[in-house]
């Protein structure tokens, strides 16, 4: 079974990343190929990366990004929520991804967006920060229209045709996750 970890990227208040990650899991949970956990970085309070030296030479000691090197290392794949902040990903996010090194290696990830345009932008910022760490991130993408998948802006109601879209990207998390498993130091 492939363990994945769904990452709610945002801890901003208000923010939608909790409830979109929680969709996600529960679709996850309908798999017999995987399991699903919620990430919420809401609960890890990471503090700003104040690292002197990058994780790649020397991993963080700090007790707060121990507990969530734990928490990834233990994970096969992932799906990132993401909402789109001015073309990015939220700094929370960035810092999340930053502090950890070997801990992300060769693991899969899918890659859920939201905003005024889907949030496509930030997805692909994402992407080039993933590929840093050697995450193998999927094709297959959710982009969800604050305009058609929420109402109002603020209530989370996604289009029929989403869930569809969330299983088949988790059908290439799920693939890829068990690929890159052999790749993996113990």
């Amino acid at each position: 079974m492939i363990r994945i970890g769904v990452i709610a990227g945002s801890t901003r208040p208000g923010r939608k990343s909790d409830v979109v990650a929680r969709w996600v899991r529960d679709i996850a949970a309908k798999r017999g190929d995987a399991t699903a956990e919620l990430v919420d970085l809401r609960d890890h309070d990471l503090p700003h990366l104040d690292s002197p030296l990058p994780p790649s030479m020397a991993p963080s000691t700090h007790p707060k990004v121990r507990r969530w090197a734990s928490t990834i290392a233990a994970l096969d794949a992932f799906v990132f929520v993401t909402p789109e902040y001015n073309h990015s990903i939220p700094g929370v996010l960035k810092d999340a991804v930053d502090y950890l090194y070997r801990e992300w290696h060769d693991k899969s990830a899918g890659l859920v967006s939201y905003g005024l345009h889907g949030g496509t932008r930030a997805a692909e910022h994402l992407r080039l920060v993933l590929a840093q760490v050697e995450v193998a991130d999927v094709r297959s993408q959710v982009a969800l229209s604050l305009h058609t998948d929420f109402v109002n802006f603020r209530d989370f109601r996604p289009a029929a045709h989403q869930e569809q879209t969330v299983s088949a990207m988790l059908d290439q998390v799920v693939a890829w996750g068990g690929a890159l498993r052999g790749l993996r130091r113990p």
